[in-house]
């Protein structure tokens, strides 16, 4: 993974967020109907060697902002799971076009690992912008302490 700071759909291909852990959720009013649907994650830019063939990672705190949302569905099951209250995990980020009357449409369901759940949408596209630095850790997720402030 590059250390580019901004992302778009046009990376889609090479970019994956698999165990990305998502801290916060907003939606935000937009034009004529559709909005913003944005995501302050832990992005996972690099799977590195650990001692004893465990895992370290790379891990840049970002916000991942989907342009142009409508339709949205959220299924998030904490109870099931009996889980405490905390980030979810994503499991990865699918993509497909479906035909409609007058337009294509870009299809984007967000897989949820844990708890149990996803989200899905129609979205023109997304942009993930780096909102701190780099972290490299044993944890796939950063800490509190970890993290810019406000993110």
């Amino acid at each position: 993974m590059s250390d580019a700071t901004v992302w778009t759909h046009e990376q889609f291909e090479s970019m994956s967020w698999h165990d990305n852990h998502v801290h916060a959720m907003r939606i935000v009013e937009g034009r004529y109907g559709a909005g913003e649907l944005q995501l302050d994650i832990d992005y996972i830019a690099e799977w590195l060697p650990g001692p004893n063939k465990s895992c370290r990672f790379r891990i840049v705190p970002a916000t991942l902002r989907f342009l142009e949302v409508t339709n949205l569905r959220v299924d998030l099951d904490y109870a099931a799971a009996s889980a405490a209250l905390g980030p979810f995990s994503l499991h990865a980020i699918e993509r497909r076009v479906e035909s409609r009357p007058r337009y294509e449409a870009q299809i984007w369901t967000l897989r949820i690992n844990w708890p149990q759940g996803e989200i899905a949408f129609e979205a023109m596209g997304y942009e993930q912008r780096t909102t701190g630095p780099a972290v490299i850790t044993d944890s796939q997720r950063l800490g509190p302490d970890e993290r810019p402030r406000g993110a």
